[in-house]
Parts: C-alpha cells; structure tokens; sequence
C-alpha cells in the first residue's frame, strides 16, 4: 500500500516524521509531498527536509491514503488554503484513508468531511468542525475512512490506526511491539 504525507513549512517535527518512520516500518510505502514552492522545508522546530515530490508531480490514483500532520502552518494557511482541502476530498470521495492529526484535522473540517463523523483534534480546532462529533479525551478517533489525532503526543495511536485500517490488527500490534510500545 502507497501513501501520500504532506510537508509545510513549519510542520510539526514528530508529528510529520515519527508518523512516516512508523508507516515505513509497518511497511507501508509512505511519499511525502509538498504544496510549497521548493522540496526543502524547514519544520516547525528548525528541521531542514526535502519532500520526496510536489503535490502536481504525483498521480493521486496511484495511492491509498493521505497523511496531513499539524503544525503552525495550519493556523497560517487554513483558512485560504485549497490545495489540501482539494486533496483530503479527492481521497476522500474515492473511499480511500483520510488521516490527520493535531491541528491538521482543521482542514478536513473546512472541506466539511467531519460533519456528522466523530473526531479529535488539538483544543481548539474543533471550531472548523462544528457538525462534527468532537472526542476531545480520546487520543485517535477512527470514523469510517477517516482518522484523527489530537497531538504530537498521540503519534502512537494515530499511527497504529492508520495501520490497522490498512493492513489490519495483527500489523498494527506488531508495529508497536518492535518498538517496544
């Protein structure tokens, strides 16, 4: 299985390469991409990365899910952003895996893919999904084909979600047991 993760300029570190390195690990093929102007870029904490791709270079049929890590990006393009509401519906209206953690799920919640659906997110963020059902004290939410996480300190459970909606529990089990959850 093909998985896309976008990169911002001031993505949250952990929540962006923690998730990627435990995808990796679980053995999903995870690309990340960018909707920036350049492959390098620099992580909320100073981090200098290069996205594997840009967003236009990818053909979307080729994947089966989206990854949107959180950050202060978001507070900074959420609001006039369409390339990732665009995408998140892309994938979204073709049954395929959603995932978003922290601030990210804003997105989502602006593409109106929450309504109706239960979800976490970083307090405060749940203002963007007010049809939604917010679960502010559970760490991942998973709702059909999408999932949540309500910070960098739910990396675990985020990523143990994506993996068991895709490869199933006995992988999402032994992902955490190789690293000594």
């Amino acid at each position: 299985m093909k998985g896309l993760l976008v990169l911002s300029h001031n993505v949250e570190d952990g929540e962006a390469l923690t998730t990627r390195a435990l995808l990796r690990r679980a053995g999903l093929d995870v690309v990340t991409v960018t909707f920036e102007n350049t492959l390098d870029i620099k992580t909320a904490f100073g981090l200098q990365v290069k996205a594997d791709a840009f967003t236009h270079q990818v053909h979307l049929k080729e994947y089966d899910f989206v990854v949107i890590p959180g950050g202060k990006y978001v507070a900074q393009v959420v609001d006039h952003d369409v390339h990732i509401k665009e995408l998140v519906r892309y994938f979204d209206q073709n049954q395929k895996l959603v995932a978003a953690i922290c601030a990210g799920p804003r997105f989502l919640g602006q593409a109106g893919l929450l309504n109706g659906r239960s979800f976490t997110a970083y307090t405060g963020s749940e203002i963007d999904m007010p049809k939604g059902i917010y679960l502010p004290t559970l760490k991942a939410v998973r709702d059909k084909n999408i999932i949540t996480a309500r910070g960098a300190g739910a990396v675990y459970e985020f990523v143990y979600e994506i993996t068991n909606y895709l490869l199933g529990e006995e992988k999402a089990k032994a992902l955490l047991s190789s690293i000594l959850y």
